[in-house]
């Protein structure tokens, strides 16, 4: 006896094989009753999907995208670990692209993804970046995406960030308990409401202290570490009674460090360092540096278990789907009171 296929269950069924497919796949777009009634007759007559003709049909690449800014921020590096897992889990492929936080490069490699070659994408996006319309050529085609970290406020899709505001709100406050009154604060984007919120929350946590921000105290760091250690001893040599260092990310902390050795500046008797980063061994920086953690695996691996929702049921990804995870305070000597 021949096996039965699509076909022959669409025949049985007055539908169209089109129809008959979706249904087999859980869409979203067929009824629970049409679903349900294709199911129980493909169960009656034995029907065994084919997974290389689905495959086929489907043009699926059993790969996903992964863009990020770099790999040598811990934060990324277990980001990945988790949506790793998750792919595994699903016996899916997972390609790796690196922006080093070039908006051009951004847009080459998205515009090549957009050719087809993966089945969704995940994103982190570059801090340079301010034209996003090459992320609207993959909603275009219908592939699914979703931002994690460094996301993109324009685009309806789901987005897994941490309290970015509470948390640049959190460090600015333990700084001014620990002594500071004139505290910098290091960014790599202000476009980015990665950026946007950590800035705010260190302005406001300012003020709700008494204290009126100062714009000669903020950096915009670049993606150059040597340069960014220049800007660093340029900031400390014009401002001399800073006394605090609030950086947005792990790479302008290291360029405070190397600035504040470099001009003689003690930690923290001198300045006091706090840093949003993931660094395993910050325990042993000398001295040690007190660190905002973000939950990086768990973010990577909500953001690829809401992708592949998205993938195989053929579902599309919601805005009401983001999630906001919570970062911790680790205090460490670099803003001890001494």
């Amino acid at each position: 006896m021949n096996p039965v296929n699509l076909k022959q269950l669409a025949q049985e069924l007055n539908l169209s094989v089109s129809t008959v497919s979706r249904a087999l796949s859980d869409s979203y777009e067929i009824s629970a009753t049409t679903k349900a009634k294709v199911q129980e007759l493909a169960r009656q007559l034995g029907y065994e999907p084919n997974p290389y003709a689905s495959s086929l049909r489907r043009q699926k690449s059993k790969t996903i995208g992964v863009v990020i800014p770099e790999v040598a921020n811990n934060f990324f590096s277990l980001a990945i670990n988790g949506i790793e897992e998750v792919a595994r889990e699903n016996d899916y492929h997972v390609l790796i692209y690196l922006t080093h936080d070039d908006a051009a490069q951004e847009a080459t490699i998205v515009q090549h993804l957009a050719s087809g070659r993966v089945d969704g994408l995940l994103a982190s996006v570059a801090g340079a970046t301010q034209d996003f319309t090459h992320f609207g050529k993959l909603q275009a085609r219908r592939t699914p995406m979703v931002f994690f970290d460094r996301v993109c406020e324009e685009f309806a899709t789901a987005k897994i960030t941490t309290d970015d505001y509470q948390s640049g709100y959190q460090a600015t406050q333990h700084l001014l308990e620990a002594g500071c009154r004139h505290i910098a604060h290091l960014l790599i984007s202000d476009r980015l409401s990665i950026g946007q919120k950590r800035l705010q929350g260190y302005h406001d946590a300012l003020q709700a202290h008494g204290f009126t921000p100062d714009p000669t105290l903020l950096l915009h760091g670049t993606s150059d570490k040597d340069r960014n250690q220049t800007l660093v001893q340029e900031l400390l040599q014009q401002n001399p009674a800073i006394d605090g260092i609030f950086a947005s990310v792990e790479t302008l902390a290291m360029s405070s460090y190397l600035a504040c050795r470099q001009l003689g500046r003690r930690i923290p008797e001198d300045v006091k360092i706090i840093s949003f980063s993931n660094l395993e061994i910050a325990d042993l920086l000398d001295p040690p540096l007190t660190t905002i953690a973000q939950p990086a695996y768990e973010m990577g691996r909500e953001a690829a278990r809401i992708l592949f929702k998205a993938i195989l049921k053929n579902r599309p990804i919601l805005p009401t789907q983001s999630q906001e995870l919570k970062s911790k305070l680790i205090k460490r000597r670099s803003t001890a009171v001494l």
